[in-house]
C-alpha cells in the first residue's frame, strides 16, 4: 500500500534523486506567488474578498515548494489542493460580484462547474495538454466568462470580461510551457515548469486585480 511518504519522482527534469534541493529552479520560482499574493494583498487591503484570495495565492506558493522541495505524495497534495481551492472560491466570487447572482446560485453554479472540469480530461484525448487536462475546464472558463461579460452593458462587467480574457491569454501561454516541459528536457537541464510558475503568478494576480476593480462601490470595503 502507498505510503504519504512514498517519493514521486521522474516528474520533471530537473530531479535526478530524491535529495531536498534537487529541484532548486522549480523551487525557487515559487516566490512569484508569494510575490504576487503580496502585491495584491496590498493594493486591494480594503477588500476582504480579494485578501482571502491573495492569502490562497501565497498558500499555492508554499505548497508548490514543498513539492518541489520534498517531492513526496503528501507534498504532491499539498501542490495540487490550493490550486483546486482557488479555482473553485475565484469562480464562486466572480458569480457573486460580476456576474451578479445569489448565493445559492454561485454555490450550485460552482459545484456544476467543478463536476463538469472534472469529467473533461476524461473527454480529451491520450496525452492531451502533455498531461495538463486537468487545467482545461478552468481555462475555458476564463474563456466563457470572459467573453459573457464583455458584452454586457454595465462598463464595469465588460472591464471584468475584458480582464478574464487577459488572464485567459496568460493561462494559455504558461499551459503551453508545462505541455512542453517533457520536451524542453531535451534542451534545458531545467526544463520550462520555472516558466509555468512565473506565468502563472502572473495569472493569479490578473485574476485578483479584474475581481477587485469589480467590486461595486455602494458594496463596504469588508464585503465578503
Amino acid at each position: 500500500m502507498a505510503a504519504w511518504s512514498d517519493p514521486v519522482l521522474g516528474v520533471y527534469c530537473e530531479r535526478l534523486d530524491p535529495s531536498f534541493w534537487a529541484e532548486p529552479a522549480n523551487a525557487v520560482t515559487n516566490v512569484a506567488f508569494i510575490m504576487a499574493a503580496a502585491i495584491a494583498a496590498r493594493r486591494h487591503r480594503g477588500d476582504r474578498a480579494a485578501l482571502v484570495l491573495a492569502a490562497v495565492v501565497a498558500v499555492i506558493g508554499v505548497g508548490s515548494f514543498l513539492f518541489h522541495t520534498f517531492a513526496t505524495r503528501w507534498a504532491l497534495l499539498a501542490d495540487v489542493a490550493p490550486i483546486q481551492l482557488f479555482i473553485a472560491v475565484y469562480f464562486c466570487l466572480v458569480l457573486r460580484r460580476i456576474v451578479g447572482i445569489g448565493a445559492l446560485g454561485a454555490v450550485v453554479g460552482t459545484v456544476a462547474f467543478i463536476a463538469a472540469a472534472a469529467a473533461l480530461p476524461a473527454l480529451a484525448p491520450a496525452g492531451a495538454l502533455g498531461g495538463s487536462p486537468g487545467y482545461a475546464g478552468a481555462l475555458l472558463a476564463l474563456i466563457g466568462m470572459g467573453v459573457g461579460l464583455t458584452l454586457a452593458q454595465e462598463a464595469r462587467r465588460r472591464s471584468a470580461g475584458k480582464g478574464l480574457l487577459a488572464a485567459a491569454a496568460l493561462f494559455a501561454t504558461s499551459l503551453t510551457f508545462r505541455t512542453l516541459d517533457g520536451a524542453a528536457c531535451a534542451y534545458s537541464p531545467v526544463g520550462a515548469h520555472p516558466l509555468w510558475h512565473v506565468l502563472n503568478a502572473c495569472v493569479l494576480f490578473t485574476l485578483i486585480e479584474t475581481f477587485g476593480r469589480a467590486r461595486p462601490s455602494k458594496i463596504p470595503a469588508n464585503d465578503h
